[in-house]
């Protein structure tokens, strides 16, 4: 019994007639007749009943297709895992990230990949920008997604997404129902923040709106995520500026106003070291282009 066989029957069993099954299958009826005999004599079985009226599954038959589905399914599972495994398709692929991705961008291409490579394991790590960085250079990283001005020499990029900032505020605050608010209004503000060790980028680009604004922030509160920060606004003791993606977080007894200066953009960057690459990577990396920032 061959692979061909069964798939011939299963064909005929659908078609009940020679001349439609040996359409479908592209050839002609005598090879298709030659190929059910054998089948027949290898299952010791007669499985189809020929007559003037047309074609009909024996009871053997009837109770030989679903086996015979189950036969050529395992022989296509098998197939795909040993093309997988050749090409590098299955096993895992360590993924950092950023807290905000995940409400920019990440939730989709995970999806988007999981559906199109679900023998690859993606080992998830919220991390920092800068541990990523380290991470990624030791290896025990193979993609990261982080926030940066500048990309450091030696690693690869794809700009997923670019928000601006707004300023998280208590519901309560007077200034909560402003359409645009200038930053200079929140000067005698607690600020709450994500630290400098955490986004060094992040501090400065802050430090600097306020500058421009026309004064040195109080910094009452330095935190390691922006889920803290903006949970910390919410209950009343201090102020923020935080990336627009955050307002995705639900949390309730805050509100998010846009500034009324363009500040510069909060950017999300996918990074690999260039030269260090695999099949899988190549995959994923394929995915983040597919829901990326446009090109201009």
């Amino acid at each position: 019994m061959e692979f061909r066989h069964l798939r011939y029957f299963l064909v005929l069993a659908e078609e009940l007639h020679f001349g439609r099954a040996a359409q479908r299958l592209a050839i002609t009826q005598p090879p298709l007749s030659l190929n059910i005999q054998q089948l027949e004599a290898s299952v010791g079985a007669q499985l189809f009943t020929r007559n003037s009226r047309g074609v009909q599954l024996t009871a053997a038959g009837q109770a030989f297709v679903p086996a015979a589905r189950a036969l050529l399914d395992q022989a296509q599972q098998a197939a795909r895992e040993a093309r997988d495994v050749s090409q590098g398709l299955v096993g895992n692929l360590r993924i950092g990230f950023v807290g905000t991705a995940l409400y920019r961008g990440l939730p989709d291409i995970l999806k988007s990949f999981g559906a199109a490579h679900p023998r690859l394991r993606l080992v998830l790590q919220e991390m920092s920008s800068s541990e990523q960085l380290i991470d990624l250079r030791h290896e025990r990283l193979d993609v990261g997604f982080v926030h940066t001005t500048h990309v450091p020499a030696g690693f690869s990029q794809i700009l997923l997404s670019r928000q601006p900032f707004v300023a998280c505020l208590p519901t309560g605050h007077a200034l909560a129902r402003r359409r645009r608010l200038p930053l200079a209004h929140l000067h005698a503000e607690p600020f709450a923040m994500v630290s400098r060790a955490v986004s060094p980028d992040y501090h400065e680009r802050f430090l600097g709106l306020c500058a421009d604004a026309g004064f040195v922030p109080e910094i009452g509160y330095e935190l390691r995520h922006w889920l803290s920060v903006v949970s910390l606004v919410s209950q009343g003791l201090a102020v923020a500026l935080v990336p627009a993606a955050m307002r995705q977080a639900g949390l309730p007894g805050v509100v998010f106003v846009p500034l009324d200066v363009d500040s510069p953009p909060y950017e999300t960057h996918c990074l690999w070291i260039g030269e260090r690459h695999t099949t899988a990577q190549f995959a994923f990396l394929d995915a983040v282009r597919a829901f990326a920032v446009p090109i201009e």
